[in-house]
């Protein structure tokens, strides 16, 4: 599966990529949603030119009730307004019958006019490929536009999958189904994907979902990333430089990897209490809590994550973030 180094370097080059950034859904201190504080930045990303997507891993999507993802819906129609696209997770949540599950979901989303995207129930792996690509085809066939699916390590959620390649080759050929996340975190496997893609169907959109190698937007993929939500606007000005074919966009790109290799270490799961931590160093956010379910970093990671924003030019006076942001964390 790994492939030749000649034949990956050969899909190198300057190319529009479609970004989407996974948007965190921010907490306050009580427990509660930061509501504003989630439209803010919903607004910030799409303002920045990337999508949002919504109630995905990096949203606490698994974490949050039916209504929870409703309303966050909601709130992030009511922040783009009307006739913006976006994205939202559609979830089975262990119901007997994912695939009625999956409809009242997806029939949640569209009502709001987003795209829905078809997160992994664990009832798909004992399915065979022709039964988990069968169920992929109802659930895309009945949406009004079309839907993006999702493969997810198991080292971000226990829900997730990574498909064998005869289920990939049946998902490309849905029609209804406009492209896929890959989150394996593999490159060789992305690599494969993509080959695989280009083989049968060229329209159809793999969306990088490997916080550890973001460069595969030069090799052909498009992306739906956690880390995005860090910072929407160095990966929108990134994007635009891979577009010109302007090289600045490798010292961008290895900023933004950095960031990504500190925000996305072992446990994988609390790098979403990073990118909070992230937003709140850079005043994006008012505090740093998030789902109280969810895996956190210790107070000492904005040492780390200091020197990320640093690098990527969000700091103006060192001296008084370490004062303000990182010390009382400590």
């Amino acid at each position: 599966m790994s492939g030749s180094l000649a034949s990956a370097f050969g899909r190198l080059g300057a190319r529009e990529v479609h970004g989407i950034a996974a948007v965190l859904l921010p907490y306050q201190a009580s427990g509660e949603v930061d509501w504003e504080g989630f439209e803010r930045h919903v607004v910030r990303t799409r303002d920045a030119g990337l999508d949002c997507a919504v109630n995905m891993d990096t949203g606490f999507g698994d974490l949050l009730r039916f209504e929870e993802r409703c309303a966050v819906l909601d709130a992030t129609r009511r922040a783009l307004g009307d006739g913006v696209r976006f994205y939202a997770g559609a979830y089975a949540d262990g119901d007997a019958d994912p695939e009625a599950a999956y409809a009242r979901s997806v029939a949640e989303i569209e009502r709001r006019g987003a795209t829905p995207v078809i997160v992994q129930c664990r009832a798909m792996h004992g399915m065979s490929a022709a039964e988990k690509s069968g169920l992929y085809a109802r659930v895309a066939g009945a949406t009004a536009a079309g839907a993006i699916g999702f493969e997810l390590s198991p080292r971000f959620a226990p829900h997730g999958e990574i498909w064998d390649a005869e289920t990939f080759a049946r998902i490309v050929e849905i029609p209804q189904l406009l492209g896929a996340k890959h989150s394996s975190l593999e490159r060789s496997v992305e690599l494969a994907r993509l080959a695989a893609r280009d083989a049968a169907r060229p329209d159809f959109r793999v969306y990088t979902g490997n916080d550890l190698a973001i460069d595969m937007v030069a090799y052909g993929s498009d992306y739906l990333l956690g880390l995005a939500t860090f910072a929407p606007d160095r990966f929108a000005e990134r994007d635009r430089l891979l577009a010109a074919g302007d090289a600045a966009f490798l010292t961008l790109n290895d900023a933004l990897q950095h960031l990504g290799n500190v925000g996305f270490r072992a446990p994988i799961p609390a790098y979403k209490h990073a990118a909070a931590q992230f937003l709140h160093l850079c005043d994006r956010l008012s505090g740093d809590a998030i789902h109280p379910a969810a895996p956190r970093r210790p107070g000492s990671e904005r040492i780390v994550l200091l020197d990320c924003a640093e690098r990527l030019g969000f700091v103006a006076d060192r001296a008084a973030l370490e004062r303000e942001r990182v010390a009382p964390f400590l």
